[in-house]
Formats: C-alpha cells, sequence, structure tokens
C-alpha cells in the first residue's frame, strides 16, 4: 500500500503539480519544462477524460491555483495525451498543496483505473532561439530529435533561428533540450503553435531557403553537412489541446 502510495503521489505531482505549455506562457529564461505522456488503456478514453474532469472540478473547488491544459495526440499508437508545465526552479518540484489530499480520492477512483502507462520527461526551455506562443493556439505541431552530439546540434538551429528571424522578425517554434527521462527519451524537441489545421497550409519558405538566401548556397552547404553528420533521428506528432480537460 506504500508502494501505491508514493506511486499517486508521484503521478499528481508530475501530472497536476505544474504550470502550463500554452498560449499563456513562452519560453522564458531559466524555466523547466516537465512533460507527462499518458497512455489510456485501449477502450477506457471516455472514462479518462471525465476522469481528469472530476479531478478538475475538485482542484477547483479547493482553491487549487496551478494552471494546466492537456493535449491529445492525434498520430501514432494508442490514445495519448501530454500535460507539460513550465517551473522557475528545481525547488518548486517540492511544492505540495493541501488541495492534493483532498483530491486523492478523486485522483484513486477516476483516472488511475484508466491509465494504462505514464512517462514523464523533464526539458530547459532554450529562449534564445524561441518565440512567444499565440493566445488562439489549439493544436501544436512538435518534432523530435534525437542527435550525436548537443553542442553542434544548438550551434546550427541557432544559425538558422537567426536567419529567420532576421526575415520574419521571430522565431517559429518554442525549442526544448531534455535533461531527465527513460532511455527513449530524445534530446530536443520544437513545438509549433497553431489556430487550425488550415494555418498548417500556409505557404512560407522553408528554414533551409531562408538560410541559404542570406549566407548563399556554399556557406549553407556547409551547415547542411553538420546537420546530417549530428542527426540521428526525428519524428513528429500532431497534439491538440483540450480545454474541457485544462485549467484555463
Amino acid at each position: 500500500m506504500r508502494t501505491m502510495r508514493i506511486f499517486i503521489t508521484t503521478l499528481v505531482v508530475a501530472i497536476f503539480g505544474t504550470g502550463v505549455l500554452s498560449a499563456q506562457n513562452g519560453a522564458s529564461a531559466g524555466e523547466i519544462l516537465t512533460t507527462t505522456e499518458i497512455t489510456v488503456k485501449q477502450g477506457h478514453n471516455s472514462q479518462f477524460i471525465e476522469g481528469v474532469k472530476k479531478w478538475k472540478e475538485c482542484y477547483l473547488k479547493h482553491n487549487g491555483e496551478e494552471k494546466w491544459s492537456m493535449w491529445s495526440r492525434q498520430q501514432g499508437e494508442g490514445q495519448v495525451y501530454i500535460m507539460a508545465g513550465t517551473i522557475s526552479t528545481w525547488g518548486e518540484m517540492e511544492n505540495k498543496g493541501d488541495v492534493d489530499n483532498e483530491c486523492y480520492i478523486a485522483l484513486l477512483n477516476h483516472i488511475l483505473p484508466h491509465i494504462e502507462k505514464v512517462n514523464s520527461r523533464v526539458a530547459s526551455t532554450m529562449p534564445e532561439v524561441s518565440r512567444s506562443t499565440p493566445e488562439d493556439t489549439k493544436y501544436i505541431w512538435v518534432t523530435y530529435f534525437n542527435v550525436r552530439n548537443e553542442y553542434t546540434f544548438k550551434e546550427v538551429i541557432r544559425e538558422v533561428t537567426n536567419a529567420i528571424k532576421k526575415k520574419e522578425g521571430s522565431p517559429r517554434g518554442l525549442w526544448y533540450n531534455f535533461r531527465l527521462g527513460a532511455p527513449d527519451t530524445p534530446n530536443f524537441m520544437v513545438v509549433e503553435p497553431y489556430k487550425g489545421y488550415a494555418d498548417i497550409d500556409i505557404k512560407r519558405d522553408s528554414p533551409a531557403k531562408i538560410y541559404t538566401d542570406a549566407v548563399g548556397e556554399e556557406k549553407a552547404q556547409e551547415l547542411w553537412d553538420v546537420w546530417f553528420d549530428t542527426l540521428e533521428e526525428r519524428w513528429a506528432y500532431i497534439y491538440k489541446l483540450n480545454p474541457e480537460m485544462s485549467s484555463y
């Protein structure tokens, strides 16, 4: 029983004890991002959604102050959700209010029975190459990267982002460098915000073209050689915001 209580407490802190990665928060300096990937049991999706709503109702009723948003993954295997949040210091991870105890039963009875597995990760923000998030964001396109050399990868991102900033005024995405997680944790991810699928159809010059136009083909090719030398793999998903499961 003690082991189960420790697991549940950890789950509460990991999932519901942080801020939010959404329109309300940009990637300010010194922030720590926590992401909790929740895989729901097959056939339990509606029960899980209602369970989170019940927990949210309890949390707000007892004056819980944290804000969070819930994103549902649109591709890939199974029904997967991401809850993400930012904190300013590591010490904030120890914060635990009375509301957690008050809403313990809601978590135990209405959420945990419908979860297949939980995977939590911690990353640092990269404000020097990141934009803010529009308030009307409803979808995010998240690309993950595994690389051989993090320093070299950051240099490439910085060079290309500077070219984009000069042409468009700001970066296109929010970048994060993962610090903690399971062996399958990627090294980096970039989050591109959209207010709808139609926004994805908008034609824009690629980052490669923008950088090439800025520095010329010869210098650009040197950077692409570095990019492909350090990049091991990348993959991407689109996530949709679920306002009813979020605290905003």
